[in-house]
């Protein structure tokens, strides 16, 4: 999610914030601007028996309007992993020609043009991609993909927020929320929660909708490929497009626990403590959607780590995937204060990261939790729960950029 979309640039005639928990990559937003006291302890075991999850939306898409069935769309086809994304510049549209050149290089799986901008969703900055439902579905992950409803509700109308956004956000299932893009605003019913698995886009709707919107037409392309070699096919791509034509980048992998580690740079005694200390701090601020900063009036899960540790001069990056690649991963019964725990709760992307905390040893942790609530101490639950992460020094700051 690093930015797709710049933090100085936004919607046309809506003030934009720095983008927080969604600083999606920075690309798109150029392009469519004018559119749119703590134990520091090594950690005791933990209590036998799992604590009470979080609860999981266990009603992900919508009925159909009654008064506007959902439209047929094509049936689920070949799934492909999008690798690379490309963001024509300026409003350009990507034209046919570049499209049949990138599907006929060697190891490309698909390659498919959707309409890309930011836009002001239910209050909140999203990334969203306007798209052909029959079609992209094929580019998100499984669960999503294969699920005739949710398709079948962007085609007639809807927008599919992803799961963290509804779940974590607030944005109701089956509601009508304010989207804005450029100066046009249409109340759009959420039809689905359900994450497409690109970058950090936090919404979709069909190419039809995104017109109303004004969004900018077909420019951005997404390049699936088979072949191991991603840097190859990288190449080949940005061969058939001019240096300034707009900007091509590699999307984040699913995350890998295998892969997971550091080079050993973990944080002293003295870091923890300042970090911990600094989050504690924010203990009772409102849970904020994106919120990085008491100027936005509180902090998401991701945001409040981020700032917490940089109070002790460690950066990290924004989402929490990303802070879930900063160090090695180890089980709870490892787990010592000052660790970032981690969790994958999204069914509609199974192995995502979406949720991290601050953990403090014996059994207790620092989390902003989601809408609606506050940054607090709570005990650890276990659904879902994916590890510990011992963050590294070096990696958190490559990849904080």
């Amino acid at each position: 999610m690093k930015n797709v979309f710049p933090k100085d640039r936004g919607i046309e005639g809506v003030r934009v914030r720095k983008p927080g928990r969604r600083a999606v990559p920075a690309v798109i937003g150029a392009a469519v601007a004018t559119v749119l006291a703590v134990d520091l302890a090594v950690l005791a075991e933990r209590t036998p028996g799992e604590a009470a999850a979080e609860p999981v939306t266990e009603q992900l898409v919508a009925v159909a309007d009654k008064d506007r069935l959902g439209r047929e769309v094509a049936p689920a086809g070949r799934r492909v992993e999008p690798q690379l994304m490309f963001v024509a510049a300026g409003h350009e549209a990507i034209p046919d020609s570049l499209l049949a050149k990138v599907r006929r290089i060697r190891g490309v799986t698909g390659a498919e043009r959707v309409d890309g901008a930011r836009v002001e969703l239910a209050g909140k900055e999203v990334g969203i991609f306007g798209v052909d439902p029959s079609s992209f579905r094929n580019f998100t992950p499984e669960p999503t993909a294969k699920h005739d409803g949710l398709w079948r509700n962007v085609a007639a109308g809807d927008v599919a927020v992803s799961f963290v956004l509804g779940s974590d956000g607030g944005v109701r299932l089956d509601s009508r929320v304010p989207v804005s893009g450029g100066a046009r605003r249409s109340e759009i019913r959420v039809g689905a929660h359900a994450t497409m698995g690109i970058g950090d886009i936090d919404a979709v709707v069909s190419e039809a909708t995104a017109r109303r919107l004004g969004m900018a037409e077909d420019n951005v392309l997404l390049i699936a490929s088979g072949d191991r070699d991603v840097e190859r096919v990288r190449k080949a791509v940005a061969g058939l497009v001019p240096e300034k034509a707009g900007t091509l980048r590699t999307l984040d992998p699913g995350f890998d626990f295998r892969s997971s580690g550091g080079g050993g740079a973990h944080l002293s005694a003295l870091e923890v403590r300042t970090a911990v200390n600094a989050g504690m701090t924010k203990l009772g601020m409102p849970y904020v959607w994106g919120g990085e900063s008491d100027a936005e009036g509180g902090y998401d899960c991701s945001g409040l780590m981020q700032w917490a540790f940089a109070q002790a001069g460690v950066r990290l990056p924004r989402v929490a995937e990303d802070q879930a690649r900063t160090g090695r991963i180890v089980p709870f019964e490892q787990a010592r204060a000052g660790d970032m725990l981690i969790w994958a709760n999204d069914p509609t992307a199974p192995g995502r990261i979406s949720h991290i905390a601050l953990y403090l040893g014996g059994d207790r942790m620092l989390v902003a939790p989601r809408t609606g609530d506050v940054i607090k101490i709570q005990k650890v639950y276990f659904r879902g729960f994916r590890g510990a992460v011992r963050i590294d020094r070096r990696a958190a700051a490559r990849l904080a950029g």
